[in-house]
């Protein structure tokens, strides 16, 4: 497991390789944005973790240039929680958001949880639903004949809500399946993304059914 730590405070980077290490992974460092993008360039990642408010060049804007040739995970480091961060965070396709103070454990499990995720690949199907047309090899979605901009996070909550239609989906149980790890605090996260997804789908929306108090419900 080879992963890029990136933040501009050396400690955190220290302290981040250090766990790294101590697992058995390698880890190189870079302190901004600008040193990120071309490391990326020059090696293959498992993994990059990304700070937001970095010089020369802000997290943000990093992830926007990763992807225009990289399809590396990336987990933001952010002193900064609010919802819209976050939000914007995975709209540019980042995997997954960690908010300052964190515990590095906390941070290593969901580096794990990112890695086995990109070595599950589901079996090859096709789901329609009305003009809602679902495929899962070429991992496409189609709203009415076009495809619709959804990120990889997305896709994957999609596909677990269509996998268990009918059937009544905690946050908790979400997280644990399509983030692979399970912390409280992070019910956000799923909302978030329910969100995202909702508005993506257009008309189909209304297959995602709110369980208020519990989670949501994939009801066709």
């Amino acid at each position: 497991m080879k992963i890029l730590i990136v933040d501009d405070e050396e400690m955190i980077r220290k302290v981040l390789r250090e766990y790294v290490e101590f697992e058995g992974g390698e880890a190189d460092e870079a302190e901004d944005g600008m040193e990120a993008v071309r490391m990326c360039r020059e090696t293959e990642y498992d993994v990059v973790l990304m700070d937001i408010m970095m010089p020369k060049l802000d997290g943000f804007s990093a992830v926007k240039e990763l992807r225009k040739f990289s399809t590396v995970p990336v987990i933001m480091l952010s002193a900064r929680g609010e919802e819209y961060d976050k939000l914007f965070g995975f709209e540019i396709g980042s995997d997954d958001y960690v908010t300052k103070p964190f515990s590095p454990k906390e941070v290593m499990a969901r580096i794990h949880a990112v890695v086995r995720r990109g070595k599950t690949v589901p079996s090859g199907e096709i789901y329609e639903f009305e003009g809602l047309k679902i495929d899962v090899t070429g991992r496409n979605v189609y709203v009415d004949g076009e495809k619709a901009d959804l990120t990889p996070k997305e896709y994957e909550l999609l596909f677990y809500f269509v996998q268990n239609a009918g059937v009544a989906l905690t946050r908790e149980r979400l997280l644990n399946k399509v983030w692979g790890y399970d912390f409280y605090g992070d019910d956000r996260t799923v909302d978030t993304h329910v969100k995202m997804l909702r508005s993506n789908l257009k008309q189909y929306r209304k297959y995602i059914v709110t369980l208020r108090g519990l989670g949501y419900k994939f009801e066709v």
